[in-house]
């Protein structure tokens, strides 16, 4: 047990520290935040200035070994426009955010899992058949599209919802909703395949002739064996609550954190932009910890190293 969590542990660390070398390479690469942040039209020995002071002017991997030092320290720089510390300016927008993305988690399971379940204990019915469609159609349509969509309708059309941004609870709704529709179809689809795959494993048949009632084998047996996979793409939309609003605050101008990523790289803002990276790095590296953590409990056999069969 302890081996199992420790190798996760220490796979965990090596993959946030992949991710902030990735995201350091990448933004470094990709344009001179300078020439953003101050204009065409600045002098070149204004530049020469700016990247002096923000270190710019050092060799890459000089840079690299300041940033990680001053990560190990708490301190993740601070931002090219504003001047503030770069965490306080994210840490500030994380209510907005969360103000989005929880309820939209709490629709995406009120509704994906129960659709899920159902289509699959009436499977080829007419049910799971409209359950399906809209399922694919929720996966297949990107985010925006369907924000898009939704304001054209509630907004434009029937003048029922504000357009976007900020004020009182009707300015969630639009962007709740379409948060929430695409995760609950993925979750849906998503549960009914693992349903049909347990459904369809000879200890279901087993109990089921045994005379036990189809209910208490659906209850016992098949749900919380089901449960296993399930985890994994639930802990998937708890670890991404941050990076996945991204598109969504955009749309609805929402001032979240995602809304800043979009604003910081457009102006090579780097210390933002990588306190963001980090921070959704370590969300979703702790809610796979989490995930590793509740496979052990759910099925043991996969803490102790044994994968064999039997139920």
């Amino acid at each position: 047990m302890f081996r199992f969590f420790a190798i996760r542990i220490l796979r965990a660390a090596f993959t946030v520290a992949l991710v902030v070398t990735f995201a350091f390479l990448v933004l470094r690469l990709s344009g001179d935040p300078a020439r953003s942040i101050m204009g065409e039209d600045a002098s070149p020995e204004a530049m020469a200035a700016f990247r002096q002071e923000w270190g710019l002017d050092q060799p890459l991997f000089m840079q690299y070994l300041h940033y990680f030092a001053a990560i190990f320290h708490g301190e993740l720089g601070c931002s090219m426009r504003g001047g503030g510390a770069a965490l306080d300016l994210v840490l500030s927008r994380i209510p907005a955010t969360l103000m989005l993305t929880l309820p939209a988690l709490l629709i995406k399971l009120a509704v994906g899992i129960p659709a899920g379940v159902y289509a699959a204990l009436h499977r080829d019915s007419a049910i799971d058949r409209a359950v399906m469609v809209t399922a694919v159609a929720g996966y297949t349509v990107p985010s925006f599209v369907l924000g898009l969509v939704l304001v054209q309708l509630l907004a434009i059309w029937f003048a029922w919802l504000p357009t976007g941004g900020t004020g009182g609870l009707q300015h969630l709704i639009l962007p709740i909703i379409t948060l929430g529709i695409g995760g609950a179809a993925v979750l849906a689809r998503f549960v009914r395949s693992a349903m049909l795959e347990v459904l369809g494993q000879p200890y279901i048949r087993t109990a089921s002739a045994k005379g036990i009632p189809w209910a208490s084998v659906v209850r016992g047996h098949a749900l919380p064996n089901a449960a296993i996979p399930t985890v994994t793409i639930v802990g998937f939309m708890v670890g991404n609550l941050i990076a996945g609003s991204v598109v969504v605050e955009s749309v609805f101008s929402w001032p979240g954190v995602g809304n800043l990523l979009v604003v910081s790289v457009a102006a090579r803002d780097l210390a933002v932009v990588q306190c963001i990276l980090l921070l959704v790095a370590v969300a979703m590296v702790f809610s796979n910890l989490i995930v590793d953590f509740l496979y052990g409990v759910l099925d043991p056999r996969l803490s102790n190293g044994d994968t064999g069969g039997g139920h």
